[in-house]
């Protein structure tokens, strides 16, 4: 009877350290990209995040440095960019947290691919060190406010807009007719402070001045190897050149294991409600609204 019950004992043991390995594997599992190792040990790590397409919303990549900031086992973070920029508080909001992530100690090294220009610039611009590809497309410092018109379509088909507003200047962008000069006098102030505080978080990531600044930032590109040139990135490389950059610099050898976040595949509900909500967007015109953009 004794020995039944050791026999017992040592299956249901046997059982729960074989399902706490296995849960130990997905968890880390859940945070190692599919083309990295799948499980890559408890030393210290460099992580990435992927800044891919335009920069619509902050919100996945402050939630990803926030992630990462808090996980014991990362002394680095890489930002993979590829992006043509995109809407000015988001990048803005990015580039506040890069900042954050910083003084936390945690060295953070930007990556550009093929595109990292205006809005992808800026947020660069918040990391220890950029790192450039020579062909990679970057620079295009600068604002954009821009929305369709459509008085003579209107005028066409016979659709006028009867408006009832509180002060001149409350229905600006609308597209039933052309610009005021009022309008466009405050709209033009709101580019060129936006298209400042562009050039002053440019100057305060790069240790520049800004006069030295405004003559590349007339929203020219470069190519990486022309950046490099003027000032605006710091070395001439590739991702897996910034990953080594970032392991010396966070003192843990060229070669650190990496870790990413391994996204979670779409499923059924998911695509349905993406595709609401682009049918949202388009019955509401949001695309039609005046929106900065560093892009």
């Amino acid at each position: 009877m004794k020995k039944r019950s050791v026999v017992i004992i040592i299956v249901i043991a046997s059982g729960l350290v074989f399902f706490g390995f296995a849960a130990l594997v997905a968890i880390v599992g859940l945070t190692s990209d599919a083309g990295y190792s799948g499980f890559s040990g408890f030393g210290p790590k460099v992580a990435v995040i992927e800044v891919y397409g335009q920069i619509l919303s902050s919100r996945d990549v402050v939630r990803q440095l926030k992630m990462w900031s808090d996980d014991g086992a990362v002394k680095a973070i890489v930002i993979d960019i590829d992006s043509p920029g995109g809407g000015v508080a988001a990048s803005q909001e990015i580039y506040d947290q890069i900042l954050k992530t910083r003084e936390e100690g945690i060295v953070v090294i930007a990556s550009m691919s093929s595109v990292a220009a205006s809005g992808g610039y800026y947020i660069a611009c918040a990391a220890d060190r950029i790192v450039a590809n020579p062909g990679t497309l970057t620079g295009s410092i600068g604002v954009i406010l821009s929305y369709p018109t459509a008085k003579k379509l209107f005028e066409k088909i016979g659709v006028e807009m009867e408006v009832v507003k509180s002060g001149e200047l409350k229905d600006v962008g609308s597209m039933d007719r052309p610009m005021t000069p009022e309008e466009e006098r405050m709209l033009q102030a709101v580019i060129d402070d936006s298209y400042e505080q562009f050039v002053e978080a440019i100057a305060n990531g790069r240790n520049m001045e800004k006069e030295d600044i405004y003559p590349f930032a007339d929203g020219s590109i470069f190519t990486g190897r022309q950046a490099y040139n003027i000032g605006l990135i710091d070395t001439l490389g590739s991702f897996e050149e910034a990953i080594s950059i970032a392991g010396e610099m966070a003192n843990i050898g060229p070669y650190p294991d990496r870790v990413k976040e391994r996204k979670r595949k779409p499923g059924l509900f998911d695509i349905l409600a993406e595709s609401a909500a682009l049918l949202n967007k388009v019955s509401q015109l949001e695309n039609t609204q005046p929106t900065l953009m560093y892009k």
